[in-house]
């Protein structure tokens, strides 16, 4: 009788090999990657399976990718679709379009998987192909009638679409379906908010907050609607919960500036300030640099290099420090946490405006580039930081910019200068302007705020967007026009056309989502008035 040999198994490679290819894919290392895995490509690993998978995607090899992680998802039909992994990855690379073109190749091989039509609804409605979106995502309520995660992707993508109505019967219904379900009554307190509904708002966050007490991103987004109703003190506590989300702060918590109170002593306490969030946060929390070192503490600032010349000139800034590794501190604290530490001194809504000052030189400096001709020079941004590497402040942005094209009644408004403000990618559509539309551009001499500040200081007024700009202007007491979109950042209130962080700012927000129409009219009937009365003062 004859033996045969058996087959040599094959080695798996161990978990160290397989994190350090995760790695290097999140990297956007696919290619050398695909090598050292294509070894074990028969091994019916659903780990390596996915990672080749995902490098395939990397690579533009769309049909293979997508052959591969339908494979993987059809094995685990109740686990998450892989193609979520790969959004996961991918969107950080700003590659929305190549996750698109895996999505529609899946669903040619899987079309009755509702995770597939899940993940590209929520893909093309950040691609802002709303219609489409909606078609894809009721396909998937279709095939899953009882998932809240559908209905919920439905019904966000339909509320960043405007259609804010129609997104509240969607998560009314999956409500009625499912009345513990956390994440349907979180959903449904946003929306609300933002259409400025915000007890109604406030008493679904706290339903949810019953339900899943420990879900930061419901106490977040409970404090978001709490501030916005200017219930500012208990609003800040909650707003800590953001530290349980990740990429707020990898400083010690335990070292987290504590609540002023009457009797608290911080003389001598060297207190980091740290960047957090955006550089508008920045700009507006700055106002409480004065009354920390008034109590008699030692404010390090710890800022991007952008900031670091107008910080300096902040009263009561012990040290202003532009990169460079953690300095030593007695306490840490974001600037987006100072007005929860002030929140209950006399002190709560910081030193009052002007708390920015110009460079006194600069001012000098960069008024010749502002026309001398006696109009109205207006300051003007349309457009903030799209940020397509991230997904909640990539919307926002769509949801807070304009295109040039819609400020073509601001051409027509006679007596003024318009002076261009805007930096980043939206600034390349001045070279599209609208229709007699004269724009002067000094953004090339602006390499920091504290440039900024000095040419605003020469302006009339600055007209923009919810951007950075805005609170440069109002911290520097310039007369300010936002134009706000609809469901608003919870720091301009609900129904105000004035602020109480800047008495110079002036709100003029949209009354239908995502329409500005209004929002320019009002625009241009304000600086007729500001013309007319600058022409009535040189007489």
């Amino acid at each position: 009788m004859t033996r045969t040999a058996s087959a040599p198994t094959q080695p798996t490679p161990d978990q160290t090999t397989l994190r350090r290819a995760l790695t290097e894919i999140q990297a956007g290392n696919y290619e050398p990657v695909l090598a050292v895995l294509t070894p074990y490509a028969k091994l019916d690993d659903p780990q390596i399976q996915t990672l080749l998978g995902l490098c395939h995607a990397g690579l533009y090899q769309y049909d293979q990718a997508a052959k591969l992680l339908c494979a993987v998802a059809t094995k685990s039909p109740t686990a998450q679709h892989p193609l979520q992994d790969l959004s996961d990855i991918m969107v950080p690379q700003d590659r929305r379009a190549d996750i698109l073109a895996v999505c529609r190749a899946a669903l040619k091989l899987t079309p009755q998987d509702a995770r597939v039509h899940d993940a590209m609804g929520g893909i093309l409605g950040q691609l802002g192909q709303f219609d489409e979106a909606i078609e894809i995502l009721r396909q998937s309520v279709a095939l899953r009638p009882n998932s809240t995660l559908s209905a919920n992707l439905l019904a966000m993508v339909l509320a960043e679409k405007g259609n804010m109505d129609e997104a509240l019967d969607v998560l009314n219904a999956t409500l009625a379906a499912h009345p513990d379900h956390a994440g349907t009554l979180s959903n449904i307190g946003c929306v609300l908010s933002g259409m400025g509904r915000l007890e109604e708002a406030l008493d679904l966050y706290r339903k949810a907050i019953a339900y899943r007490p420990s879900n930061a991103q419901i106490r977040l987004n409970h404090s978001i609607t709490l501030l916005k109703a200017g219930r500012y003190a208990q609003g800040w506590a909650e707003h800590e919960w953001r530290f349980q989300l990740p990429g707020h702060s990898n400083l010690p918590s335990k070292l987290l500036m504590p609540s002023l109170g009457p009797d608290t002593d911080i003389r001598g306490k060297r207190v980091l300030i740290t960047q957090e969030e955006g550089l508008g946060d920045t700009l507006m929390y700055l106002r409480y640099i004065e009354p920390l070192a008034r109590r008699g503490a030692i404010p390090h600032l710890w800022v991007p290099d952008s900031l670091g010349d107008l910080c300096r000139r902040v009263t009561g800034a012990a040290v202003v420090q532009v990169g460079g590794e953690t300095p030593e501190f007695d306490w840490h604290c974001p600037f987006i946490s100072l007005p929860r530490v002030f929140a209950a001194t006399e002190d709560a809504m910081g030193a009052p405006v002007p708390y920015l000052k110009a460079d006194a030189r600069k001012v000098k400096e960069f008024a010749s580039l502002v026309p001398q001709n006696g109009k109205l020079n207006v300051g003007l941004v349309w457009g903030g930081s799209p940020r397509p590497n991230l997904v909640g402040p990539h919307m926002v942005d769509r949801r807070r910019s304009m295109n040039l094209q819609t400020l073509a009644p601001l051409a027509h408004v006679p007596g003024i200068n318009l002076i261009s403000l805007q930096k980043g990618p939206y600034a390349d559509q001045m070279l599209d302007p609208p229709e007699d539309m004269i724009l002067y551009d000094p953004t090339d001499d602006l390499q920091s705020m504290d440039d900024t500040a000095a040419l605003i200081m020469s302006l009339d007024v600055v007209v923009s967007v919810d951007t950075s700009c805005v609170h440069l202007a109002g911290g520097l007491g310039k007369p300010v026009l936002l134009m706000d979109r609809y469901d608003n950042c919870w720091r301009w209130l609900h129904g105000q056309s004035n602020s109480p962080w800047y008495p110079t700012l002036r709100i003029l927000r949209q009354t239908t989502p995502r329409k500005w129409d209004d929002v320019v009219h009002k625009v241009a009937l304000g600086l007729t008035d500001m013309a007319k009365h600058k022409q009535k003062t040189k007489r």
